[in-house]
C-alpha cells in the first residue's frame, strides 16, 4: 500500500527501500516481490482491492506478507480489510504503518495487534523532517522478525 504517511521519502530511500532490501537479502525468505494496491474512495472498491490482493497472493502460494500503508483515517478501512482477506486465506500477515499518537485505527480487527508503528518523532506526530515518517532498516528487521514468528506459530496451528 505504501511506504510512509507522506511524500517525505527521498528518491534514494525508494531506490534502497529498507524493507525490500531486508526481506530480499534474508536467506530464510523466498522473496516474491512487491504488490502495489491503491486506496479507492468507494467502500465496495475498498473491499474489492483487498480481496483481489489476497487472491493474487494465494495464487502465488505466498506463506507470509508484510503489508505497509501510507496513510490513516479512511485508508485504515482498506488496510485492515486487506489484512483480513490475506489472513483469512491462511497467509501469515503483519503490518507496518505510521500510527504515532493519533486516536488509533478507524477500524480494528484481530490483525491490528500485528501492526508495527513506524513513527520516529518524540511527539508521535507526522513531522516535516525527512526520516521521521517512514520506515527504516530497524523497522524492517522488526517486521521481518515478527512475520517469521507469526509464520512459525500459524504453521504449528495448521499441523
Amino acid at each position: 500500500m505504501g511506504i510512509g504517511p507522506s511524500t517525505k521519502e527521498t528518491t534514494l530511500h525508494h531506490f534502497q527501500d529498507p524493507l525490500v532490501r531486508t526481506v530480499a537479502n534474508d536467506p530464510d525468505i523466498d522473496f516474491q516481490g512487491v504488490l502495489v494496491v491503491g486506496t479507492p474512495q468507494d467502500n465496495y472498491l475498498k473491499n474489492l482491492v483487498g480481496k483481489r490482493c489476497a487472491i493474487w497472493l494465494e495464487a502465488m502460494r505466498t506463506n507470509g506478507v508484510i503489508l505497509s500503508a501510507d496513510g490513516w483515517g479512511n485508508s485504515d478501512v482498506d488496510f485492515m480489510n486487506t489484512m483480513t482477506e490475506i489472513g483469512d486465506r491462511g497467509i501469515s500477515v503483519v503490518g507496518l504503518k505510521f500510527i504515532g499518537k493519533q486516536a488509533g485505527f478507524v477500524v480494528e480487527n484481530e490483525y491490528t495487534k500485528f501492526v508495527l508503528d513506524i513513527n520516529k518523532s518524540s511527539e508521535g506526530i507526522e513531522t516535516e523532517v525527512v526520516g521521521e515518517n517512514n520506515l527504516n532498516e530497524k523497522d524492517s528487521h522488526k517486521a521481518l522478525g515478527l512475520l517469521k514468528l507469526k509464520m512459525r506459530h500459524d504453521n504449528q496451528q495448521v499441523h
